[in-house]
């Protein structure tokens, strides 16, 4: 790692890269006055974003959490319902779930994407599942609406999205994929995000490019776009100078001085993608050498590595690979505690989540900062 980036310094996990427009782009919203979430910046880097990532829209958000919960509620997802996800995630996921007044149901994740498994899905959804009359999909059990599933792309890596996609749409259920860690990764050659009714992004100042925070709502639907744009807008109704706002909406829009920032970020991210992957051909190099296994992009996928990660061979040896990074002034860190480990999921339905927990006990993220 010290050879890599070299320097005997403190290496973080990731660290975000400024070296283009940024400043002019900061100054230029400075100068115009139009600092908060209307300008010109904000409609240019929803334009862009779509444009990037192949959607026909996109709206900016302040972020991914707020883009995700957005999403869900124009998915439909109400008080009462269920929203299947994965345990292997951040909690951002569940907690969008739960701001809906919904609960999270958990299934297992595929042990090469370290996303959501098709297996597993199907499992869950042939055993503890129906269509009943109404058209929706039901869980027997709770007796609630399953209304929509949220696979994440962990790390960057896409998960098998036609297989997921086909069960969604056999039950009824819609696919709102957590996009989050993915911008710049593709699916069969096309970006992740586009697959489901809705995506969502984050433009955190962890993430492969940054606006600071921020997020984004991806969508193929003209109509839904413009719902979420209002809803994210505090539902007012456009008029000159009354307020009237016809619905309870968020104040969830992306500040001008964000977008202008993400702007100038996304100008560079192909620059950033490039080095990320050759950083992963290295460190998977390194690993061949000296009998170390990294997570590799899923066939038929192009992973942006947004995080590198080490697969150790036990949680020994896992802690033992922090503790000597971190003692060294080289920021490693773990997998986010599971889900379905957290108190606050208690109450939550499970699969069998064996490849979950088999994960969480070996994975170990390095530094992966595109320069």
């Amino acid at each position: 790692m010290r050879d890599m980036y070299g320097t005997h310094d403190f290496i973080p996990l990731h660290k975000p890269c400024f070296m283009g427009n940024e400043k002019k782009y900061l100054l230029d919203t400075i100068d115009s006055t139009f600092v908060s979430s209307v300008g010109a910046f904000v409609d240019e880097f929803e334009r862009k974003i779509a444009d990037y990532t192949g959607i026909d829209y996109a709206v900016a958000t302040v972020s991914g959490t707020s883009a995700l919960h957005t999403a869900l509620l124009l998915a439909g997802v109400e008080q009462e319902d269920e929203v299947i996800s994965q345990s292997l995630t951040f909690v951002a996921t569940c907690n969008a779930i739960r701001y809906c007044g919904a609960s999270p149901v958990f299934v297992d994740v595929d042990k090469r994407t370290l996303g959501l498994s098709p297996d597993s899905l199907a499992e869950f959804l042939e055993t503890h599942c129906e269509i009943r009359n109404d058209g929706f999909c039901w869980n027997k059990g709770s007796k609630k609406i399953i209304r929509a599933c949220v696979p994440m792309h962990t790390f960057g890596f896409p998960v098998h999205l036609d297989e997921i996609k086909k069960l969604c749409d056999t039950y009824n259920i819609t696919l709102v994929e957590d996009a989050a860690e993915s911008l710049g990764s593709y699916y069969k050659k096309q970006h992740t995000g586009v697959t489901g009714s809705f995506s969502v992004l984050s433009f955190n100042g962890n993430k492969i490019m940054t606006c600071g925070g921020g997020g984004m709502i991806l969508t193929k639907d003209k109509e839904l776009a413009a719902k979420a744009k209002h809803l994210t807008t505090t539902a007012k109704v456009p008029h000159k100078w009354a307020f009237e706002h016809d619905e309870v909406g968020y104040n969830y829009r992306l500040p001008n001085l964000n977008a202008a920032l993400g702007v100038a970020q996304l100008e560079q991210l192909p620059v950033f993608v490039r080095s990320k992957r050759e950083l992963a051909r290295q460190y998977q190099e390194w690993g061949v050498q000296h009998g170390v296994i990294f997570a590799v992009e899923p066939h038929e996928t192009e992973a942006n590595y947004w995080l590198n990660a080490i697969i150790a061979k036990d949680q020994k040896e896992r802690d033992a690979i922090l503790e000597l990074t971190n003692a060294n002034n080289v920021m490693t860190r773990p997998a986010w505690i599971p889900m379905h480990m957290l108190a606050i999921n208690k109450d939550c339905q499970t699969m069998d989540l064996g490849n979950t927990e088999w994960l969480y006990d070996r994975l170990v993220n390095v530094p992966s900062s595109a320069t």
